[in-house]
C-alpha cells in the first residue's frame, strides 16, 4: 500500500506519540505533572474518551503513573532516554505475567482507585481493562456497562462505612453520626457526590441501608414518613453540597497544579484592592482561612440544620 493510500493513525495514537516523544526526549521529566484528561481533550480537540485512551496507553507503556493528590505524573522509570526506534519495554501486563482471576470486588476496587486519583471521567471499561491487564470483554461478566459500573462503585463505597446498631442515644446524635460518616466517604472518594442523584436514586443495598438507618433514627418522634424521608434526603443533600465544593477544589488543583493557598496568594493583590476600598467593610474582617475550611463549613451547616429540625421535632411533642 502506498503512503498516499495509507490510513492516518487514530487520533489517540498521534497524541500518544507526541507525548511519548516529549518524555523520552527529556522535555517532560520524571515527576512532572501530566495534562489532565480534560486538558488533553481541550488541547488536542478530541473527545474525553479519546483523551482517556491516551492516558491509558501511556500508563500501560510505563511512561506515566497516577499519584494520589497530584493526578498523573511522568514515571520515575523514564529517567534514561531510549535509543530511537527501540520500543518501550513491555509492562508486566503486556509481558504476559500471570494474572489473578477477576472477581467483582477486584474490578470495583480498581475502578474506585482510578476514580479516587483521576476522577470519574477517567473510568471507562477500556481504561479499567488496561489497568487490570485483561481484555475489555472480560469485564462484561461482572458489569454490563459503565453506568452499572458506577452504580456498583457507589454501593461499594457506601459499604465501607459500618453503621452501629442501634447507634448513639437520641435522634440528633444519630443524625450527626451518619452525616459525618457520609462526609468522610466524600472526602475519601471525591468523585462519589457527583455519582448520586436525588430524583433518580441509585437502588443499591449499601446506600439504601444508610437511608433506612436514618429513617430508623427518627423512630418515636411522631413524624409522618413523608417528613422522615425528606429529612433523610435533606441531610444527605447537605453532605453532598459541601462535598461537591471539595471535589471542585481537588479537580482545580489537579487541572492547574495550584493549591488553594497558592491561588489565593495570586489573587491577594486584587482582593486587597477590593477589600481595602471601604466598600466591603464586613467582608474585610473575615479571616482568610474561613473560606477554605470546608470541614468547618460542613460542621456549621450540620449544626444549624439540626437546630432547625429540633424545632420541628419539638412541635410534634
Amino acid at each position: 500500500m502506498s503512503s498516499s493510500t495509507q490510513r492516518p493513525d487514530p487520533p489517540y495514537q498521534r497524541i500518544v506519540a507526541e507525548i511519548r516523544g516529549r518524555i523520552l526526549a527529556g522535555d517532560l521529566r520524571p515527576g512532572d505533572r501530566m495534562p489532565s484528561i480534560r486538558q488533553i481533550a481541550q488541547r488536542w480537540g478530541v473527545a474525553v474518551a479519546t483523551a482517556t485512551k491516551v492516558m491509558a496507553t501511556l500508563r500501560d507503556e510505563g511512561l506515566v503513573d497516577a499519584k494520589v493528590g497530584s493526578g498523573t505524573v511522568v514515571s520515575a522509570r523514564t529517567t534514561h532516554k531510549q535509543p530511537a526506534g527501540r520500543a518501550t519495554p513491555p509492562t508486566p501486563r503486556q509481558a504476559g505475567v500471570p494474572k489473578k482471576a477477576l472477581n467483582r470486588k477486584h474490578v470495583l476496587r480498581t475502578a474506585i482507585a482510578i476514580a479516587d486519583v483521576e476522577g470519574l471521567d477517567a473510568v471507562s471499561m477500556r481504561r479499567l481493562a488496561a489497568e487490570l491487564g485483561v481484555g475489555p470483554m472480560s469485564l462484561y461478566r461482572h458489569v454490563a456497562n459503565k453506568d452499572q459500573l458506577v452504580t456498583e462503585m457507589v454501593d461499594e463505597v457506601f459499604g465501607e462505612s459500618e453503621l452501629p446498631v442501634p447507634g448513639p442515644d437520641g435522634w440528633r446524635a444519630k443524625l450527626e453520626l451518619i452525616a459525618r460518616r457520609q462526609w468522610l466517604l466524600g472526602r475519601r472518594h471525591p468523585w462519589m457526590p457527583r455519582a448520586v442523584s436525588f430524583t433518580r436514586p441509585l437502588l443499591v443495598p449499601n446506600m439504601m441501608a444508610h437511608t433506612e438507618w436514618t429513617l430508623r433514627a427518627l423512630d418515636g418522634l411522631g413524624l409522618p414518613m413523608t417528613t422522615r424521608i425528606r429529612e433523610a434526603l435533606t441531610l444527605h443533600a447537605l453532605v453532598v453540597t459541601v462535598a461537591l465544593s471539595m471535589a471542585d477544589e481537588i479537580e482545580a488543583e489537579q487541572e492547574t497544579g495550584m493549591t488553594f493557598d497558592r491561588w489565593w496568594l495570586a489573587q491577594r493583590k486584587r482582593a486587597g484592592e477590593l477589600l481595602n476600598s471601604g466598600r466591603f467593610p464586613l467582608l474585610a474582617t473575615i479571616p482568610e482561612e474561613t473560606v477554605s475550611d470546608l470541614d468547618g463549613l460542613f460542621e456549621y451547616n450540620l449544626a444549624r440544620h439540626l437546630d432547625g429540625f429540633a424545632v420541628l421535632v419539638a412541635d410534634q411533642a
